[in-house]
């Protein structure tokens, strides 16, 4: 009997690791998909039971934390691993302040050279035509 009962208690903890692993394979697909994690959700999934969810204190805690990181974001919600930081939010906002930098410079220098070139047309034009009608009025 007693070898009975190692067989049994072994193939328990298989058991117990296995569901476990699916369990958080099914967290990390729904949060990675940027689905909703909620213990039903979860439990679906890892076709495991909700009650067996609340049971395990780490898979609890990893659930209730998805959960109200998810509810927060809007619709549909980002993946964590997806989700900008407060560093990167302000990097791309100087990266942007930059690109307005020099895009304005750029704007400006296009606006010089065409003020440029215009005021090198109006000369031409107004020059050719006081040469061939010296009366004429200049265009401006």
């Amino acid at each position: 009997m007693p070898a009975d009962h190692a067989a049994i208690v072994q193939a328990a903890r298989r058991r117990h690791e296995l569901t476990r692993a699916k369990a958080i394979q099914a967290l990390r697909e729904l949060d990675r998909t940027g689905a909703a994690v909620t213990f039903q959700t979860v439990a679906r999934t890892a076709q495991v039971s909700r009650s067996w969810l609340y049971a395990q204190p780490d898979i609890r805690a990893e659930i209730q934390r998805l959960r109200g990181a998810t509810q927060r974001t809007p619709n549909p919600p980002i993946p964590a691993s997806q989700r900008a930081t407060t560093d990167s939010l302000r990097q791309r906002l100087e990266a942007a302040h930059e690109r307005i930098r020099q895009l304005t410079e750029e704007n400006q220098r296009l606006r010089r050279q065409l003020a440029q070139v215009l005021g090198e047309r109006r000369h031409a034009t107004a020059t050719v035509t006081t040469r061939h009608n010296p009366g004429a009025e200049i265009p401006f």
